[in-house]
């Protein structure tokens, strides 16, 4: 690498041009075609290459000294972000096998301690965890999963301190805080008891792909090495989890692809035999749960949207023609999930792109949950207890904060439990809309967007539109702290559920995946070009944003339509897309054939290759870029942004300001902490606001 690449964060950084890689000849091959990749050096599996960590050190010095003068608006933002967060803030409590269960925070501090009431609620609080203290000396934690022992006596939980998803389990005694010996490392975030209290039940990942493989069994006090394996999935597109039915009768243990599902369930009591609650084949997916005699099972089995099927205990394991239904086929209606409860069922649905609750009684009588507003988001909260006639939600809009609601099954009355407390915030003076866009092969977009009463739609206001548009997962609108100070600045906010996501059903979804990937690249563009022809936005003061599979979007995005945009924000970006999938050591790449395609097969190396971000980096003008990456990050590696950067600064003939922030301790989601988003945001916020001309 050139030495002037080294002389970001000098006295004369400021004015010193931007860092840039090395080039270095290398092929990838593959059965079709051989690329050039002069930057493929900048991988580093293991983190420690001195070249490659001098460039990304020397992009972050570049960066701060880019963005040193926008520090005071950066630490303006978040100073007001801050102020719409309730510090003492505590959760909902929620009742399980006699404990009520929550969680607060106290002021100021970036985690909470989770707790339990033995009997009431407001009975003396039990510590589960104190994670503030558990925390202490780690530059990254999360403690992503655990479990209670049906005896109460035991925790089991998942805790990460790098970064890179690979848990580490751990067992306390709940009566005297005391941690057991026993510790299991690189697995996934699923843990079950079984119900002798001595057995943990959990997902071992493969080390090289961080893919989880093995189902094993741990009894407490014996070694790790003499685990029983329950269950090895052989198939390496297939990644799986674990988890108890809604009765806690039965352990179910769930293999998936994006096309594809086997679900195998054994009694929670002897966990050693395992029934397939019907056998995978491709585009067949369900999920199953337990209660009272019958088995209730979501499934796409001739309903393209899915529907409900039951099954009887004793026809468990004789496949789908066992299966009675339960809720009709539908073209309009996408069921999302389920609970059930004694006597009904909670269906968790999607309906002219909102998200919603219906109640359906074993009678067949249906009971849908009101909504006011033209673009929310309902969804099924904590319902640990089946034995009771009301349904734990939540709601909320891009105006509502989100509000904890319980609903009786029988009498429709709603009880507000909870309404997140967000301090300054009046949402009365901004107005939340649902626009629906044509895009450019007549498809309609849904569009929510939000803006200040105050802000006129003239064609003058800067616009922020969001999308992500992949894997069938749903962006559904809500309040964010981190928001209100871009609305209060004129800012108009759009997120633009462009297909690949599943907001108008699973036929939305097809429409932007694999070989109609392009799609959610056009909706996007086509959804931009709408609002600034409607006066939503203004041509020139246009930014957007998107992360991971929402990153590759910013990507086709620039190199499609670089002149719509003034500004493009690229978190974690998936952008080298045929490299990446051509090797089925990176994780998550095997299981994701069904998203993207497999390259090894013509017809997909060919579409991947026609959009893909870094391979279509070409000699000509992109607008302002702010890409973030982490070192550790586990779902898109570094160095394909980092490697995207690296291609854009040799390509790009315009003089707009490329800024890379790599955080050096922190995996796919940034740095760990109620708080460090916001204070990460905050920097790409002040960016905005300087590109595209709005005050502080």
């Amino acid at each position: 690498m050139a030495g002037a690449a080294l002389l970001a964060g000098t006295a004369s950084a400021q004015q010193a041009p931007p860092p840039h890689a090395a080039a270095k000849p290398f092929q990838v091959t593959s059965p079709n075609g051989v690329r050039d990749d002069h930057y493929y050096w900048l991988r580093d599996d293991t983190r420690k290459n001195p070249e490659m960590l001098a460039y990304l050190a020397a992009e972050n010095a570049y960066a701060d000294a880019q963005l040193a003068s926008l520090k005071p608006l950066q630490t303006r933002l978040f100073d007001e972000t801050v102020a719409h967060i309730k510090q003492d803030d505590s959760s909902v409590p929620y009742r399980k096998n006699g404990y009520w269960y929550g969680s607060r925070y106290a002021t100021g501090a970036s985690y909470p301690i989770l707790e339990r009431h033995k009997g009431a609620a407001t009975a003396p609080a039990e510590m589960l965890f104190d994670q503030p203290a558990m925390a202490i000396g780690h530059n990254f934690f999360a403690l992503s999963a655990w479990a209670v022992s049906p005896d109460n006596r035991l925790v089991a939980w998942a805790e990460d301190v790098v970064g890179r998803r690979q848990y580490v389990l751990h067992v306390k005694d709940l009566a005297t805080g005391a941690p057991m010996a026993d510790t299991i490392a690189n697995i996934e975030p699923d843990i079950v008891w079984a119900d002798d209290n001595r057995t943990v039940l959990y997902v071992e990942k493969d080390p090289v792909t961080l893919r989880g493989y093995r189902v094993k069994a741990h009894v407490l006090g014996t070694p790790v090495a003499n685990d029983t394996l329950l269950y090895e999935e052989k198939n390496d597109t297939y990644q799986m989890g674990l988890e108890r039915t809604s009765d806690d009768k039965f352990i179910c243990i769930a293999v998936e692809t994006t096309v594809s599902d086997e679900q195998r369930c054994a009694p929670a009591a002897a966990p050693r035999v395992f029934t397939v609650v019907a056998p995978r084949r491709r585009e067949f997916r369900y999920s199953s749960d337990h209660l009272g005699a019958r088995w209730i099972i979501r499934t796409n089995k001739d309903a393209k949207n899915y529907k409900l099927v039951t099954v009887a205990d004793a026809d468990l394991g004789k496949g789908t023609a066992a299966w009675r239904d339960l809720t009709p086929a539908s073209d309009t209606v996408f069921i999302e999930q389920f609970k059930p409860f004694q006597g009904f069922v909670a269906i968790d649905q999607r309906e002219g792109g909102n998200r919603m609750i219906r109640l359906l009684d074993d009678a067949g009588a249906s009971l849908p949950v009101k909504a006011d507003e033209p673009a929310y988001r309902m969804a099924l909260d904590v319902n640990e207890e089946p034995a009771t006639s009301w349904v734990r939600y939540t709601y909320g809009s891009l105006v509502t904060p989100t509000t904890t609601y319980e609903v009786n099954a029988k009498t429709g009355e709603r009880r507000v439990l909870k309404v997140s407390p967000v301090p300054g915030y009046d949402p009365a003076k901004y107005v939340t809309e649902r626009v629906w866009v044509p895009a450019r092969d007549g498809t309609r977009v849904p569009v929510s967007l939000v803006y200040a009463r105050t802000t006129k739609r003239d064609g003058t206001a800067p616009l922020f539109q969001y999308a992500y548009g992949s894997y069938g997962i749903s962006t559904d609108p809500g309040v964010d702290p981190g928001r209100i100070g871009l609305l209060d600045r004129g800012f108009v906010y759009a997120i633009a559920h462009i297909r690949g996501g599943q907001e108008m059903g699973r036929g939305w979804y097809d429409d932007g995946h694999l070989l109609n990937k392009k799609n959610s690249f056009t909706d996007f563009i086509d959804v931009t070009r709408y609002l600034v022809a409607h006066g939503y936005g203004a041509k020139g003061r246009v930014a957007a944003l998107g992360g991971s599979a929402g990153g590759l979007l910013m990507g086709g995005v620039a190199n499609m339509a670089p002149a719509d945009y003034k500004l493009i924000i690229a978190q974690v970006p998936f952008v080298d897309v045929v490299t990446t999938m051509l090797d089925a050591s990176i994780p998550l790449t095997t299981f994701e054939y069904d998203e993207w395609g497999n390259p090894a097969q013509k017809r997909y190396y060919d579409y991947m290759l026609s959009y893909s971000p870094y391979d279509n980096v070409a000699a000509k003008a992109y607008p302002a870029l702010y890409v973030g990456t982490g070192l550790w990050d586990s779902q898109v590696q570094y160095y394909e942004p980092t490697k995207w950067v690296a291609k854009l600064r040799e390509m790009k003939t315009d003089s707009n300001p490329l800024l890379f922030r790599v955080n050096m301790e922190a995996g796919h989601g940034g740095k760990s902490g109620r708080f460090e988003r916001f204070r990460q945001n905050a920097e790409w916020q002040a960016f905005m606001l300087q590109q595209l001309g709005t005050a502080g």
